[in-house]
């Protein structure tokens, strides 16, 4: 981060069982364990699965709400493509679209680790070690999934 009061704010959108709450879940306490203050909010469509859904993580040194600001969304993971159209108005200048197409989706243990892959890719943009990310994401997930989610994460990381 550039400053003291600097604010990152992050969107991650798809529907409803792509894992967007789990991905929104672990980035946040990945945050939250290297000391940020984060918060974090959900937009949930018409139907609890299969929906649209989105999370907005914001952290930063000081984060006064969990909804971020309309043109503040600096990182928008979207888990298909054609879900980042409506949050297109919502990114700032020079922000960062992540999407399924930046990695070789076909190579994922299973399509339910996208969300996984999707922060690999994310974690290219922060200071943050592989390993902490990987504890972290340990946490989330029984010990019989640990290998494909960091087969997934490392395949997000690599990137194409």
């Amino acid at each position: 981060m550039d400053s003291d009061s600097k604010i990152t704010n992050i969107r991650l959108a798809g529907l409803g069982g792509m894992g967007v709450l789990k991905a929104s879940l672990i980035l946040s306490e990945l945050l939250f364990e290297l000391g940020y203050d984060v918060k974090k909010a959900e937009v949930h469509g018409m139907s609890q699965r299969g929906g649209s859904i989105s999370s907005d993580v914001r952290f930063g040194k000081k984060v006064e709400s969990p909804m971020i600001p309309e043109g503040e969304v600096d990182f928008l993971l979207s888990m298909q493509p054609e879900w980042s159209d409506p949050h297109m108005v919502s990114m700032a200048n020079g922000a960062v679209r992540i999407s399924p197409e930046d990695f070789d989706s076909s190579k994922l243990p299973s399509q339910k680790s996208l969300n996984v892959a999707m922060l690999g890719v994310l974690s290219n943009y922060f200071d943050i070690s592989e390993q902490k990310w990987l504890d972290t994401l340990k946490k989330f997930f029984p010990e019989k999934l640990h290998e494909a989610n960091e087969i997934a994460f490392k395949l997000g990381r690599k990137g194409k």
